[in-house]
């Protein structure tokens, strides 16, 4: 029988130890949360977890169920470039001024901050990989937002030998950064192909496995939280994916669009056929607002879900790691898509337009210990609302940065799906000379056009409701007097749309 004093020692030795080991638990383990942010290019919702009875998507579906899904969110510009630059700057296209290809926005705003940029600031490892920034099209990575340099994949690939000719296609010299007038003297490539090939025979593939690597990497870092960008490219056209994501959907039983005539009393330029669809093989050079036959339809549909399963997969193979390192409860992870999509709605394919299915996106963010996993809310959201949103989730200070800061963080709607704070979207599109600058409401989508710096009445407008569906069929613009004045009053409030901005010199960057 021990004594009371050698009784009293043991005790205050455990006790020691025990403080010693949560001391050193404590010390080790990271003050900030990671983030790790998954962006998809031409990701409209077509996701089970947003109600898509068609898509077969596992992995995004798991990750709604563990985090909070933004019912209605909405890109700022339906167009890759520009729409990441509203991501990654928190600045709307009319703040900016950048709403083409083709313009740096370090010309304007050489100190600007970017997301990741703003966490290096605050000692984060910042690492990209995919498509994060648009590279292409004279457009450019920022090395300034990262601690390593960008790992650039490929975004327009082949790997059949019979999809192509010897060379560049089209698109693949534009997205390699090939002088235009040289890109469009080049072939046209295939809309799709389905080899019986690995995950990793395609860029997707490579940076879900360069993203596991990293994150194991990663993980033997635990003093320094990270911020890792991870960019897919599919369902971006083409339509290249293995030949067992097509098998997953029966082409016959894909649904064909229901609408398929432009918008009733829709302005002639605020609509478009072609811009990017006709750049592939079997798609007609000249796109008319003639619907395609049934059989292109369902087989451009079929490549469409064949990438989202496809992506889907990448995306559950990054995440099942995260798990299983551990990470997950300390991550924040964001998934967002960059624009909408059209397929064949209203005749029309991919984006560039200010209709709704060119700009409803998907915005999932699991943020642990914050608000109840498997929330959703209908509340507005913008893209520009990821940076603010993320900054505050982390407890980093609130950014007081050069360019332009549009954003409203959505912590506040996290912790409580019934939180309003946004009574409408706000997004635009140039077309025919013309900027057309929208607000999307619960119920209706205003659309304003005219001339930059033209006075207000000389504006022609489109007014669209939502009640019954999501495909545009009548402008009600002359219908609805009293809705026209109340969505107009909202957009006098905003500031007058920047210039658009001229193209930056080429750069190696």
């Amino acid at each position: 029988m021990m004594n009371a004093g050698y009784a009293k020692l043991t005790a205050l030795c455990v006790v020691g130890a025990l403080l010693a080991n949560a001391s050193c638990t404590t010390a080790n383990k990271p003050d900030k949360p990671n983030v790790l942010l998954i962006l998809v290019d031409d990701l409209r919702p077509a996701i089970g977890a947003y109600g898509d009875s068609v898509a077969i998507t596992p992995n995004i579906d798991k990750l709604a169920a563990n985090g909070f899904r933004f019912e209605q969110a909405y890109s700022n510009q339906a167009v890759c470039g520009p729409s990441r630059y509203n991501l990654l700057l928190g600045s709307r296209s009319t703040s900016s001024g950048i709403y083409n290809f083709g313009s740096d926005f370090r010309d304007p705003y050489p100190d600007a901050v970017t997301l990741p940029q703003y966490f290096k600031q605050h000692g984060y490892h910042t690492e990209s990989m995919g498509k994060v920034f648009h590279i292409g099209h004279n457009t450019y990575n920022d090395t300034a937002s990262w601690s390593v340099p960008h790992h650039k994949e490929l975004v327009i690939e082949y790997v059949d030998s019979t999809s192509k000719k010897e060379g560049f296609t089209r698109e693949e010299a534009l997205f390699s950064n090939m002088e235009w007038g040289y890109a469009r003297s080049l072939p046209r490539g295939l809309a799709w192909e389905a080899p019986d090939v690995a995950d990793d025979a395609y860029a997707d593939g490579r940076v879900a496995q360069r993203a596991v690597d990293r994150l194991r990497d990663l993980k033997s870092q635990p003093d320094q939280p990270f911020f890792l960008a991870v960019g897919f490219a599919r369902p971006h056209l083409p339509f290249s994916v293995p030949k067992k994501y097509w098998d997953m959907y029966d082409e016959d039983a894909l649904p064909l669009p229901q609408h398929t005539m432009r918008p009733a009393g829709a302005p002639a330029y605020a609509v478009k056929y072609g811009d990017e669809i006709d750049q592939y093989v079997p798609i007609p050079t000249k796109v008319t607002e003639e619907p395609f036959p049934d059989s292109l339809t369902r087989k451009l549909t079929h490549g469409y879900y064949a990438g989202v399963s496809y992506v889907d997969v990448q995306i559950g193979k990054v995440l099942d790691e995260l798990t299983a390192l551990g990470l997950d409860e300390n991550t924040i992870v964001v998934l967002w898509g960059d624009h909408g999509y059209l397929l064949g709605d209203m005749g029309m394919w991919t984006k560039h337009v200010n209709y709704e299915l060119a700009n409803c996106i998907p915005l999932i963010i699991s943020a642990p210990g914050v608000g109840k996993v498997g929330s959703h809310s209908s509340q507005l959201a913008e893209t520009v609302d990821v940076f603010p949103t993320l900054v505050e989730l982390a407890g980093l200070p609130s950014p007081d940065v050069q360019q332009p800061f549009d954003g409203l963080s959505m912590v506040p709607v996290l912790r409580n799906p019934e939180r309003h704070i946004r009574d409408y979207a706000y997004h635009s599109f140039p077309r025919g000379g013309r900027l057309g600058r929208a607000i999307r409401t619960d119920r209706y989508r205003l659309v304003e056009w005219k001339k930059i710096g033209e006075p207000a009445e000389a504006a022609e407008f489109e007014l669209y409701d939502y009640q019954h569906g999501s495909a545009e069929m009548k402008n009600i613009a002359n219908e609805k007097p009293e809705i026209l004045a109340e969505l107009r009053a909202i957009l006098a409030q905003h500031p007058d749309p920047m210039p658009s901005r001229p193209p930056s010199k080429q750069r190696n960057n």
